[in-house]
C-alpha cells in the first residue's frame, strides 16, 4: 500500500521552495518559470510545425539540463534530421540525444541508469501505445524529471483517452497551429502574458492572416 502523505499547514505552503527553470525572453513570457520536474504536453495537427517547435523547446530546455527526445514515431529518418536542422540542433552538441524508436519499458529502464537525461520528451503518445498506467508510473518512478509529451490531435483535442488525461495534468502546454505555438500555462505571474512564439514566422503570418479574413 502507498504511503499516505503528510497534511502541510498553511506556513509551510507558504514557505515551500520549488526549483523552477529560468525562463527568460519569449518562453518566460509565454510560460513563465515552470518547476523543473512535472509534464509538459506538445500537441496539434500534422504539418502545422509541431515537430519542429518540439525541437526547437528540447533545444531550449537544454540550456537547462540534458535532454532526450524519443522519437517513437518516426525514429532515426531524414525528417527528424531536416527538423533538427531546422533549429541548428548540432550548436548543442551532446546536451540533446535521440532515441529511435525506444518503447516505454526500454525508456524506463535506460532513464534508471546513472546520469541519464532529466528532460524526456515521447514523440508522440499515440505512437507509443502509452496507457495512463504507464504515464502514472514514469511520474512515480522519475519524480525529479520533467516529460514533454508530443501528441495528435482529433477534433482540436488530444486523440485518445490516454492523451486527454495527460493533457488534463499537465502544467504547460503548446497548442500549435499555422506554425505558431501558442502557450498555456499554470506558472503565470508578472511578465507572464502568454503571448504565442511563431515556428516560421512567414508560414505563420500567412496562416493567419488568410484566417482571419475569412
Amino acid at each position: 500500500m502507498a504511503k499516505s502523505k503528510q497534511a502541510q499547514s498553511t506556513s509551510n505552503v507558504r514557505t515551500a521552495k520549488f526549483t523552477c527553470l529560468p525562463f527568460e525572453g519569449e518562453y518566460f513570457r509565454a510560460v513563465g518559470q515552470p518547476e523543473r520536474t512535472g509534464t509538459h504536453v506538445i500537441i496539434g495537427p500534422s504539418k502545422n510545425g509541431k515537430t519542429t517547435f518540439a525541437m526547437m523547446y528540447a533545444k531550449y530546455l537544454s540550456s537547462f539540463e540534458r535532454v532526450a527526445y524519443d522519437s517513437v514515431e518516426e525514429g532515426l529518418c531524414k525528417t527528424i534530421q531536416m527538423a533538427m536542422d531546422r533549429v541548428n540542433m548540432w550548436e548543442v552538441g551532446g546536451k540533446v540525444i535521440l532515441y529511435d524508436k525506444m518503447e516505454i519499458e526500454d525508456l524506463r529502464a535506460k532513464l534508471k541508469q546513472h546520469k541519464s537525461p532529466n528532460i524526456i520528451f515521447i514523440d508522440s503518445i499515440q505512437f507509443a501505445d502509452m496507457t495512463f498506467k504507464d504515464y502514472k508510473t514514469l511520474k512515480r518512478e522519475f519524480p525529479n524529471k520533467l516529460f514533454v509529451y508530443i501528441s495528435h490531435i482529433n477534433g482540436g483535442q488530444p486523440e485518445g483517452k490516454t492523451a486527454q488525461r495527460i493533457f488534463r495534468d499537465a502544467s504547460v502546454v503548446w497548442h500549435i497551429e499555422g506554425f505558431r505555438a501558442i502557450p498555456q500555462s499554470r506558472f503565470v505571474e508578472d511578465g507572464v502574458t502568454q503571448d504565442p512564439i511563431d515556428i516560421w514566422p512567414e508560414g505563420a503570418a500567412k496562416y493567419w492572416a488568410k484566417l482571419q479574413s475569412k
